[in-house]
């Protein structure tokens, strides 16, 4: 890619504070780069920050702090009796935001909401393959290709989605960071010229912030989009630093070379805290980390091997090591604070022992296996690597040799997905809109399998009660159903469940206006730097 900034001049941005005469420049230490910047290909948290909550809108979106939903691009809906009719009435006169590399000729309109939709719908869409390998993990993984009947454009300001059946959890979905409405116009200029893949390079949406530049895995540039329908940000320039390691994030932030900065080593959190020119944000993380088991590959398909490797794994001597009292030890695979938590659920106790029988008795014997670690921090994982050696030192104790394997963050990510995939992969989730669907189904559910469902697993019991659950509109009625499925969860350990982690966000003392998310979202509309 090519770019009138040159790196130079955004490596220089990155080191601006906000001191500046002429324009207050917010610089943000990001733990990873993007795997691209089309929301709708991905389902890590560090793309959505990087795209769907800088450049883009959604129909509705989620008030500031919460899980609740609030009218976005869709100034209000209708649902129909029979819980089946969609009909979203689009906001007027939003604009799409103006760079260097397009002029859009055109407001936001129903055309773009069915295009955004259609592209990872429709197989013969020719936006439906236009980056190599795309799947659509997210939309694919919520069952979005079965649950669809159509999108219709009543007018150009009214967009009617038709249900399959009922999906209690539609609204919130919509809100989800792959559901981000993408311009057409632009599209069909790219497709016009032969450059498709620019829509993943060069990202034009209705948010806040309009794209600049991006420097593989150093910077990237935004600028506050002067035509927001949200109005104009109080911060005129946004700069993601894309800083890997913890420890030189936090001396970043020290220095103030940032402003703020994510996922901070649990070691240096008391610290912050003494610091005069910091200040500390922090909340119950909606989120788990899990070791999630290959389930279709020998020996893993066995049940009984599962439950004997769950207590092998010393989860509190985990939740001690890496982070050092700022999580608790998970037992289910949806966290404590959401709704139908099922608390009677009775977690695998770590047994030495007893594990060292069950495998016998299963008949598996020199047993080497590979654990994957993440090469990135994650809100539920602080530091991977040190979660897997602990692993492999408890494995070792039954007689199970572990090998620890990683790759760069967005090759972790696509090798892991694959159904051949061998050994067992640590990974996590942070909720993406508040419902235990978009856990129990999202990361567990058939539909899911090659995509967000690591463990490859697909039980007929478990997926018909979150079905059902689905497609419940009352409240009671899903709670049960999902307890449910929390105990056949438990019975049938595809996923070794490790931690629910607490939310830290450490800033410089003049940083006004940020939000901490319950959603793990890092999103800077509305912030402001103070002097």
């Amino acid at each position: 890619m090519k770019f009138k900034t040159s790196f130079a001049a955004a490596l220089l941005a990155a080191t601006m504070m906000s001191g500046a005469a002429s324009a207050k420049t917010f610089v943000y230490c990001s733990e990873a780069s993007p795997e691209g910047f089309d929301p709708g290909l991905y389902t890590g948290g560090n793309t959505f920050d990087a795209a769907a909550h800088t450049v883009y809108n959604r129909l509705l979106e989620f008030k500031k702090g919460t899980t609740e939903t609030e009218p976005g691009l869709a100034e209000s809906y209708e649902v129909s009796d029979d819980g089946l009719q969609y009909t979203f009435k689009l906001r007027p006169g939003v604009k799409f935001q103006t760079t260097e590399f397009f002029t859009p000729t055109r407001e936001l309109n129903a055309d773009d909401v069915i295009f955004s939709y259609e592209r990872m719908w429709k197989a013969d869409n020719p936006w439906n393959k236009y980056v190599e390998g795309a799947s659509w993990e997210y939309f694919a993984g919520m069952g979005f290709p079965d649950l669809l009947a159509s999108i219709e454009k009543v007018d150009d300001m009214t967009v009617k989605f038709t249900l399959k059946r009922k999906e209690a959890p539609f609204l919130a979905n919509v809100a989800m960071p792959f559901a981000s409405i993408l311009s057409k116009e632009y599209a069909d200029k790219l497709q016009a010229d032969g450059k498709m893949n620019q829509m993943n390079q060069m990202p034009l949406g209705t948010g806040p912030f309009a794209f600049v530049a991006y420097q593989q895995d150093a910077v990237i540039r935004y600028k506050a989009n002067p035509d927001y329908w949200g109005g104009k940000q109080k911060i005129d320039d946004l700069v993601f630093a894309i800083t890997t390691d913890a420890s030189v994030r936090y001396q970043k932030l020290k220095a103030g070379e940032c402003h703020l900065m994510p996922y901070p080593n649990a070691a240096d959190v008391e610290a912050m805290k003494a610091d005069p020119n910091l200040k500390i944000a922090e909340q119950e993380g909606l989120n788990v980390a899990y070791l999630a088991f290959n389930t279709t590959q020998p020996p893993f398909d066995k049940v009984e091997v599962r439950k004997a490797l769950s207590m092998a794994i010393n989860k509190q001597a985990i939740v001690d090591g890496v982070f050092q009292g700022f999580a608790t030890p998970a037992k289910n695979p949806i966290p404590p604070t959401m709704w139908s938590y099922n608390d009677a659920v009775e977690d695998d106790k770590y047994d030495p022992e007893a594990a060292k029988a069950a495998l016998e008795a299963a008949g598996v014997k020199d047993l080497s296996m590979k654990i994957w670690a993440m090469p990135v921090a994650r809100p539920y994982m602080l530091n991977a690597r040190r979660a897997a050696e602990l692993m492999q030192s408890d494995l070792d104790k039954i007689g199970v040799k572990a090998e620890i394997v990683s790759y760069e963050w967005a090759e972790y990510l696509d090798k892991s997905r694959a159904k051949d995939r061998d050994g067992a992969v640590i990974l996590g989730w942070t909720g993406d809109n508040g419902d235990p669907d978009n856990f129990l189904d999202t990361l567990l559910g058939c539909d899911a399998v090659g995509g967000n469902n690591r463990a490859m697993w697909c039980d007929k019991e478990f997926d018909d009660l979150v079905t059902k659950a689905k497609e419940a509109s009352d409240q009671a009625e899903r709670t049960k159903l999902y307890e449910e499925a929390q105990v056949v969860f438990k019975k049938q350990a595809p996923w070794v469940t490790i931690d629910h982690s607490l939310s830290i966000v450490p800033m410089r003392k003049n940083v006004e206006g940020f939000v901490q998310s319950p959603l793990g979202d890092f999103a800077f509309d509305g912030v402001d730097i103070v002097e």
